[in-house]
């Protein structure tokens, strides 16, 4: 079989596409790329701990050392991998339901695979011999890395932050194990939901993917702020003190122009493709260049290793500080969101002050349902119906890489044209 890299690694059902199989291969694979350690991590989901010892079989079958860190978050896995001078190997598939998995391959030092490495990966995969049995023997945790990590992250942002009151929901996934630990320690007073992880409840109607539960319980709190991590933690959404739900634009705006109005921006914010048409008008606003790439914090960091950049990220959560972290790391941006918050203010009066968001919607269509003909027919229908030039409306169409699904993100200046032509989309082919 085939195994395909997306986006974000390999990532299907578990036990049916995420095979024990493949994740032995996968050891051996990065045993015969790589010559340096291999950290591995995991979820909280239920397959994860049995892929992760897949994998930990084919690193020493393979010739390589691979170290078990347990369940880790996927940036904590590229902190270790790039304090220690290794590599990592990720068990999870970050925002999904429970009963898929991924693997993904981080590079030496901890950041994402350059095209070329992960083709070689690719194809030692391919060539690497089946996994000798479905069962693997269990493999010493390293215990002194996530104090490692914790540790990490509180020395790049050591603000005192005992005026706010934080909730933080953990999505049952790999947060729940540091998370309360790492944010109670800035002296902020900390609630915490969603951190009792069952192998089966994780991104389960919480998390960044279901934000409506956090938005009601720092209402119901009067807290200062909410954060809420994805499965792998590597994201991250935060909801104001008003309830409002703020997303990676909103992040990389109030980031990008204090760290402009600081001298610490460099030549400017780079974002993907689904950043909001209000995002890069503000940026314009405040003299700030944007640099805009396809989808994928891959993309968004190879960018910024190219203009040696320090920052960017995606609308999804992803926000990549270059020059604090190998990758994008959900508690380390809302540890730099709650130091801005005390240094600048409360989050809604900083963003409302600043930008405002243009109409914009995402439908998910089956892959196998997708028919872009009809989708761009009905596209210009609509605007000439509506009387709008192309210049004021932008339709953005791409498959996703985690999912087997097509997105389409329409957006304009006219709110009534998003809504009936997001409706006619929805009607079509999800009657």
């Amino acid at each position: 079989m085939t195994v395909q890299f997306g986006t974000d690694g390999i990532r299907g059902r578990a036990s049916d596409e995420i095979t024990n199989d493949v994740a032995y291969r996968l050891g051996r694979a990065v045993a015969s790329v790589f010559s340096a350690d291999v950290f591995v991590g995991y979820d909280t989901r239920e397959s994860s701990p049995l892929l992760a010892r897949a994998v930990l079989a084919g690193l020493r079958d393979g010739g390589a050392h691979g170290i078990n860190l347990g369940y880790f978050t996927t940036p904590g896995v590229a902190v270790i991998a790039q304090q220690r001078g290794g590599v990592g190997v990720v068990v999870s598939a970050s925002h999904n339901p429970y009963y898929d998995n991924g693997l993904k391959v981080l590079g030496l030092g901890g950041g994402k695979l350059d095209y070329a490495t992960e083709l070689a990966v690719a194809e030692a995969l391919e060539a690497a011999p089946s996994a000798p049995s479905d069962t693997f023997e269990e493999f010493e945790v390293d215990e002194s890395a996530e104090h490692d990590y914790a540790h990490h992250l509180r020395s790049l942002v050591p603000a005192d932050l005992s005026s706010l009151h934080i909730v933080l929901d953990c999505a049952n996934g790999a947060a729940s194990h540091v998370a309360h630990e790492i944010f109670e320690s800035t002296g902020a007073r900390i609630t915490t939901f969603h951190d009792a992880p069952n192998g089966r409840n994780i991104n389960e109607n919480c998390g960044s993917t279901h934000i409506e539960y956090l938005v009601a319980r720092v209402l119901e709190l009067h807290a200062d702020l909410g954060l809420a991590f994805d499965g792998d933690a590597d994201r991250l959404i935060a909801v104001d003190a008003g309830g409002h739900v703020r997303d990676g634009d909103d992040l990389m705006i109030l980031f990008a122009r204090d760290f402009f109005e600081r001298n610490a921006l460099g030549g400017g914010l780079v974002v993907t493709s689904m950043s909001n048409l209000g995002l890069h008008r503000s940026m314009a606003d405040a003299g700030i260049a944007i640099v805009e790439t396809d989808v994928g914090d891959r993309n968004v960091l190879i960018e910024l290793e190219e203009k040696e950049w320090p920052f960017g990220g995606e609308q999804s959560g992803h926000l990549i500080f270059r020059s604090l972290a190998p990758t994008g790391d959900g508690q380390l941006t809302g540890l730099m969101l709650a130091d801005l918050i005390v240094r600048r203010g409360p989050l809604a009066e900083q963003a409302d002050a600043v930008w405002h968001r243009v109409p914009q919607r995402l439908i998910n269509v089956a892959r196998d349902d997708y028919n872009d003909v009809a989708v761009r027919e009905m596209f210009d229908e609509i605007r000439k119906d509506y009387g709008i030039e192309i210049d004021d409306v932008r339709l953005l169409i791409r498959p996703s890489g985690t999912e087997p699904v097509v997105r389409v993100m329409i957006e304009a200046l006219d709110e009534g044209f998003v809504n009936e032509f997001s409706q006619r989309i929805q009607n079509f082919f999800l009657p």
